[in-house]
């Protein structure tokens, strides 16, 4: 079943390499870092390409790796000092945060909209985001699909109240949007993708509506500790993302056979990424603040937090 994506991205060479060199400075001792990838995307091809290890190997330091079906088990694994750094789209962290958990943003992302939507079934009779009123609707809590949910309703006048909403984990959901058991699924490539080719029609994407980030977090004690360890895996997927943005097709037909996830549905998927990892700014925090101050908002998260205080540096 087709789960979590962290979508793939190319940075250019020169703001990458500015970013890297940038921070304070700090010693690696040797050891090994553990990351947290889920079943597709950027971290993925990285960990299939197997040459990590030999990138860090000047720094004393091997890699483990364990994978995660989406972004909030990422981060409580990170909590919990399972693992060093991982990839998790915009909403986990504010959840992670909110719970104290102990990371840092170490880069993001552009924006990628049309890589999460809202589809509904082909003969279902919604039309408008304000057909949405008192429908069952699906998606996966904390996840970015979560935001866009409540944001997509609040565009159409609407609260989370005025729907009936479920929480599902992504193959559940997947499964009851397929069996028609609800009446829409706010969802993620390349769960998106697969719900379009398979019958599912497109209500919206996150154009207009959110950006849709997603951000490489780390350990804080582990990036405080490690930095050139961390600036080193960042270079390492900056590599691969400007391999994947040359040919999208090609890395959906690597991608396919280690993910289990049909070429279709990733060549679709990919070809909506935004390409380019880079440094957080304050653009980013910005919007990460709103997505913040939405949950607290609406009681989802338990306190009012500050989306800077988790900055690295």
């Amino acid at each position: 079943m087709i789960s979590r994506r962290s979508l793939l991205m190319a940075a250019p060479a020169v703001a990458t390499a500015g970013y890297l060199a940038a921070g304070r400075p700090a010693r690696a001792a040797g050891g090994t870092i553990h990351l947290g990838y889920q079943k597709y995307g950027t971290l993925l091809l990285l960990k299939a390409a197997g040459t990590l290890d030999e990138t860090l190997a000047p720094l004393g330091f091997t890699v483990t790796w364990s994978e995660f079906l989406s972004g909030p088990p990422l981060l409580e694994a990170l909590n919990a000092g399972a693992i060093d750094f991982g990839i998790t789209g915009e909403t986990p962290p504010v959840f992670a945060q909110a719970a104290g958990t102990p990371f840092v943003y170490v880069a993001a992302d552009p924006p990628a909209p049309r890589g999460e939507g809202i589809v509904v079934p082909a003969s279902s009779t919604i039309k408008t985001l304000a057909d949405l009123r008192g429908k069952h609707l699906v998606t996966t809590k904390g996840s970015n699909a979560n935001y866009l949910l409540v944001a997509a309703l609040a565009k159409a006048g609407l609260t989370p109240k005025d729907a009936q909403i479920s929480f599902l984990a992504p193959p559940d959901a997947f499964a009851a949007f397929r069996t028609g058991s609800v009446d829409a699924w706010c969802c993620w490539d390349p769960l998106f993708a697969a719900a379009e080719l398979t019958g599912g029609r497109l209500l919206t994407t996150a154009e207009g509506i959110a950006p849709n980030h997603q951000f490489f977090l780390a350990r804080r004690s582990f990036a405080e500790a490690h930095a050139p360890v961390v600036r080193a895996v960042v270079a390492a997927v900056a590599a691969t993302e400007k391999s994947v943005a040359a040919d999208t097709d090609a890395a959906a037909v690597k991608l396919g056979p280690a993910t289990g996830i049909p070429v279709s549905v990733l060549k679709v998927a990919l070809a909506r990424v935004a390409y380019g990892v880079g440094p957080m700014t304050p653009a980013i925090f910005a919007d990460q603040q709103k997505i913040a101050d939405t949950f607290y908002g609406l009681g989802l998260v338990p306190k009012k937090i500050v989306v800077t205080d988790n900055a690295w540096g």
